[in-house]
């Protein structure tokens, strides 16, 4: 049997945190997870999950979390990438003050491994696919939040001689994904407006193109980065590179899975935004014999499932604008999504 580990999962009520938790408790692991409930639902919490409602900058109090904890997971992050460019300080203290504050425990605490969950904003602009060899180029204040993070994790652990690994998601998208938030998770932001009979929101032309990772595809890597050996100080992406598609395809999967025939209401670009981003998974392929199981359109349809159970939600715009000017999105300035 393998060795049985106490794990720390930050963001452990989000989207990306529950999956987690529950497939390592399946594996009979022990979890404690933290969340600070800005982009999580209090039912994603599993009751085997000692929970600790705390803020990663919470220093003193993650310190004490910390004491016992053999791995982390620390996948919490306020993954806002056009929004950063509009709320740089929010993002920046929420992704790269936090991550330093949960790397200096861990390390503190002599943790056998840290487990970063990084962003495809890590690449910028460059040319797709991504691989995990290019150096990185961010083009918005979240992915330079994230890059600055990585560079911490490496720097610390590699004097305190802790294992690291950097995931590396790209748009994951399933069940458990809060759907209220107007700023990103684009998929479920089309699919909770057209089921409560409003037409899809696109910023400039709809051609930007992407690929988009279901999240039984995600957690197939990320399970195995608890300790598997030859992982120990590498950048990985996750998710699929065969379906790159445009946000006006995703807009005709999401209108037929829906039933609406609404047509999308284009507004400007937003600043900063990439125009194609996808990663190559050859290295996901090599290391940890990563296949895609599921297409885009069964991501979507589970995505629309579990939207429609639970319900529509209106918008929520709990994280503020800190530069309001003539750049800013109108949606997001007038409330518009």
């Amino acid at each position: 049997m393998s060795k049985k580990y106490r794990i720390l999962i930050t963001g452990v009520a989000g989207f990306l945190g529950s999956h987690l938790s529950e497939k390592l408790i399946e594996q009979g692991h022990s979890i404690v997870g933290i969340d600070n409930m800005i982009g999580g639902y209090k039912d994603n919490v599993l009751k085997e999950v000692e929970f600790h409602n705390v803020d990663c900058c919470d220093f003193s109090k993650i310190k004490k979390i910390m004491k016992n904890i053999d791995v982390v997971y620390h996948c919490a992050a306020t993954a806002h990438e056009g929004l950063s460019v509009f709320s740089p300080y929010e993002i920046t203290r929420n992704n790269y003050l936090a991550s330093v504050s949960i790397f200096s425990a861990a390390i503190n605490e002599k943790v056998k491994r840290i487990i970063f969950c990084s962003s495809m904003a890590r690449y910028g602009d460059q040319q797709t696919p991504f691989t995990e060899e290019m150096k990185p180029k961010p083009v918005d204040p979240y992915g330079i939040s994230k890059v600055a993070a990585e560079d911490v994790l490496k720097n610390l652990c590699e004097l305190n001689n802790i294992e690291w690994v950097i995931a590396v998601p790209h748009n994951i998208i399933g069940p458990r994904q809060i759907y209220s938030d107007p700023y990103r998770n684009v998929v479920s932001i089309f699919i909770n407006r057209m089921l409560q009979g409003k037409a899809p929101i696109v910023y400039g032309d709809g051609e930007q193109k992407r690929c988009f990772s279901y999240i039984d595809d995600c957690l197939s890597c990320m399970i195995p980065m608890l300790d598997q050996k030859n992982l120990n100080k590498q950048i990985i992406n996750i998710g699929p590179d065969e379906e790159f598609v445009t946000v006006n395809k995703v807009v005709e999967i999401c209108s037929n899975i829906t039933g609406s025939n609404l047509e999308a209401i284009h507004k400007e670009d937003r600043p900063r935004e990439v125009k194609h981003a996808t990663c190559s998974a050859d290295k996901a392929r090599k290391l940890l014999n990563y296949k895609t199981k599921i297409s885009l359109e069964e991501g979507i349809k589970k995505t629309y499932d579990y939207i429609k159970k639970r319900g529509t939600q209106d918008f929520d715009y709990r994280l503020s604008i800190e530069i309001d000017n003539e750049l800013t999105p109108t949606t997001w300035k007038n409330k518009e999504i």
